[in-house]
């Protein structure tokens, strides 16, 4: 029944609603996966606090029409002053379809909600490879992936006034110092 109200003859007097913006979860995977311990076995006798680092990227790219895969990458450094202790490194990805969205809405959730989904598989990956490693479990904490995009979009936004801004100030400066 549903079938004959979409493609009946009533559908085309109401062609002016757009169709409901779709978002699905096609596939996650584990696109890449390094962990190294340099030092092993002598780092298991380090008495010294170690120093963790955590660096996080995203790429995303577009497959079809409406699917998107989403890449984000985590690299955890642990060290003892220069000494490497180990380096952990996860490229989590999922293949995401998104319909019917605007722009704005699109890179929106391109930019947080889709690496939300992906951080928790790639959080137990990154503390699995740990304790294979024979060190002590460590679970990343939580990530506000809407604050982190909200500032990104901030800053490019400056970024542009910027170069708006530059553009302007070097042509009207050098007739001001003439």
């Amino acid at each position: 029944m549903s079938e004959e109200q979409n493609n009946g003859a009533a559908a085309p007097a109401e062609g002016a609603q757009p169709a409901a913006p779709t978002f699905s979860v096609e596939k996650i995977y584990a696109k890449d996966v390094s962990f190294e311990a340099p030092g092993a076995p002598a780092v298991f006798n380090e008495q010294a606090q170690p120093q963790l680092q955590m660096n996080m990227n995203q790429s995303v790219q577009r497959l079809g029409d409406n699917a998107y895969e989403v890449v984000l990458g985590l690299t955890l450094t642990c060290a003892v002053g220069e000494k490497s202790i180990y380096l952990a490194e996860v490229k989590q990805a999922g293949v995401f379809g998104l319909a019917g969205f605007d722009g704005p809405t699109l890179d929106g959730l391109l930019g947080s909600h889709c690496p939300s989904v992906l951080y928790p598989y790639a959080r137990q990956l990154i503390s699995d490879l740990i304790q294979a490693g024979g060190f002590p479990p460590f679970y990343l904490q939580p990530v506000n992936f809407d604050a982190l995009y909200a500032e990104g979009l901030r800053q490019r936004q400056a970024q542009a006034a910027q170069q708006q801004n530059g553009d302007g100030l070097a042509d009207a400066e050098p007739a001001g110092n003439a």
